[in-house]
């Protein structure tokens, strides 16, 4: 009796100790270090993270694992969590509420992940949160209270990310930083507070220009990691140092013009020049009546293209040239200039005045034929197998409304079609033309012919039906070819003696063929040597007979 109960204690401590060690995941390890149990799943396929771990876990390490985010309630079970690592994971999204019921997280380690962009105000529920580990991700901008409820932090590591541009409010609004400045800090025991921030492509313009300030000014006890901030960019600023660079305050741009009033003949090129000055650098930007339909035109490779090239003459400072070629009197009107940048935008307006040619033009002058009192663009804007898609911009000197002709001609025929519309950008549909065609087509104001320059030329697509015909002809050649190879040796010589010749039954079969679509009654199969001794006997299907194969016939049968 007493072996039976020594045995039953046995059970029941072994029992009490099992249930003492806490479940650890599949390939993962747990172990007991000096602040409390620890779990670690280096390299393992998890996929999500673990919804049911213990909250005896004082660090849970989870890297080189396919995680893609931190959903909302990940550590529901676990408020006396520490030490969270998630490194070089594939997390790209964190959710509002991943770090909900954390109240003991101490250090959040996220570094080599795909962070675009970081839910700041979750920190709110990690108010002992004293290590952010941010680097090697894809963060590119911080909002200016982006540290406001990190309030026990100090180490922040953004290194190696996006940054090109942060406001010097997200250092001056971040309540561990204020708490260093203040006048009595020296008589309280504080420590360091270290930021990391090398290493992104900064952007050194007016922007940045508080941040450089700040930087200069650091010191004890905030620590800069790597206090060589390098600029990336613009390309006057490349390479040189925070503590070098001298940035100057931003502005809005300012524009200016050689001449505001510009006063052409047709024909003549003319170019509009716009300077602006701005910081940061401006983006500057053409409208003008014909804007739209001559950057259409320009994308595919109209004769009216319009080029804009902007160029830097200098530090803030841009200059855009407009190219018109062989101005028309419909180019008259007003060029507006637009610069923008971060701060603001200004216009500047251009007037071109376009006046008629002279009667008589220099042998070298450029013009553009014009028909009548109107200006005619044409393309093809979409064309299929048997037809296109015709769009013109029409522009009339006078009020009234005009008409105009269309002809399409090609090699096999030729049509007019009048077209009765007004000026504008019209469009036009033609249809039933034969495909594979090459066609010309042709735009000229009422009765008047075509001149040069009114006419596009253009080639319709293939009929598909056709290629399809041939392909199914060839399909059938092929299958036909194997039956033939597999008709037996004896059918070949059953066919030597008939009394038909193969190439003649051949001949007749595809002279009637074209006829009607009734055949030979039999197809027989020769050698190649009865070509020459067998006639043949062809019916078309209308009571014709081959009379020369009649004849052959007869005297074979006199011979006999």
């Amino acid at each position: 009796m007493a072996s039976v109960f020594h045995h039953f204690l046995l059970v029941l401590v072994f029992l009490d100790t099992h249930a003492a060690q806490p479940f650890c995941l599949p390939g993962c390890t747990c172990s007991e270090e000096s602040f409390g149990r620890t779990l670690q799943c280096i390299s393992v396929s998890l996929g999500k993270i673990p919804g049911n771990l213990s909250e005896e876990f004082k660090q849970v390490r989870i890297e080189n694992s396919p995680l893609f985010e931190m959903p909302q309630g990940s550590f529901i079970n676990m408020s006396t969590l520490e030490y969270l690592w998630l490194n070089f994971n594939n997390i790209s999204v964190i959710h509002l509420g991943a770090l909900e019921h954390l109240p003991e997280l101490r250090e959040l380690r996220l570094e080599g992940n795909r962070l675009r962009s970081v839910p700041w105000t979750a920190f709110r529920a990690t108010p002992l949160l004293r290590v952010l580990d941010l680097k090697r991700n894809k963060i590119d901008a911080l909002p200016e209270l982006a540290l406001q409820f990190l309030v026990s932090l100090t180490y922040l590591d953004l290194s190696s990310n996006r940054l090109t541009v942060v406001s010097r409010s997200v250092f001056l609004n971040w309540p561990a930083y204020l708490k260093r400045r203040q006048p009595d800090c020296g008589a309280r025991i504080l420590s360091s507070l270290v930021v990391a921030l090398h290493d992104n492509p900064w952007v050194c313009d007016c922007r940045l220009r508080g941040l450089v300030q700040f930087v200069k000014s650091i010191t004890l006890p905030v620590i800069l990691v790597n206090s060589y901030l390098i600029c990336r960019g613009p390309l006057s600023k490349a390479g040189q140092l925070f503590h070098e660079t001298e940035l100057s305050t931003c502005m809005k741009p300012q524009i200016s013009t050689p001449s505001a009033n510009v006063t052409i003949r047709v024909g003549q090129n003319v170019t509009l020049r716009c300077l602006a000055q701005a910081s940061p650098s401006p983006s500057i930007a053409w409208t003008y009546p014909l804007s739209m339909w001559r950057e259409f035109d320009g994308l595919l490779g109209g004769k009216h293209l319009t080029p804009v090239l902007t160029s830097s003459t200098g530090e803030d400072t841009a200059l855009s040239e407009l190219a018109i070629s062989a101005a028309h009197l419909v180019d008259s009107g007003n060029y507006t200039c637009m610069a923008s940048n971060s701060i603001g935008k200004s216009t500047l307006v251009i007037s071109l005045h376009v006046q008629p040619a002279q009667a008589l033009h220099a042998p070298d002058s450029l013009s553009i034929p014009s028909e009548g009192n109107a200006y005619i663009d044409l393309r093809v804007v979409k064309q299929t197998v048997h037809g296109i898609l015709l769009e013109w911009l029409a522009v009339a000197d006078t009020s009234e409304e005009e008409w105009f002709t269309l002809h399409i001609a090609s090699d096999e025929a030729f049509r007019k079609e009048v077209v009765h519309i007004g000026p504008g950008i019209n469009t036009y549909a033609v249809d039933n033309l034969l495909p594979g065609t090459k066609y010309k087509a042709c735009l000229s104001l009422e009765d008047q012919p075509p001149h040069q320059g009114q006419c596009v030329v253009f080639v319709t697509g293939r009929d598909g039906g056709g290629l399809e015909a041939r392909e199914r002809l060839l399909h059938v050649t092929v299958v036909l070819c194997v039956v033939l190879l597999a008709v037996p040796v004896g059918a070949y010589a059953w066919a030597a003696q008939g009394p038909c010749s193969c190439s003649k039954w051949v001949l007749c079969y595809c002279l009637h063929c074209r006829k009607a679509p009734s055949c030979p009654p039999a197809a027989p199969q020769c050698r190649d040597g009865s070509f020459r001794e067998h006639p043949a006997v062809c019916d078309d299907g209308e009571g014709h007979i081959d009379t020369e194969g009649d004849k052959e016939k007869e005297r074979i049968e006199e011979n006999s």
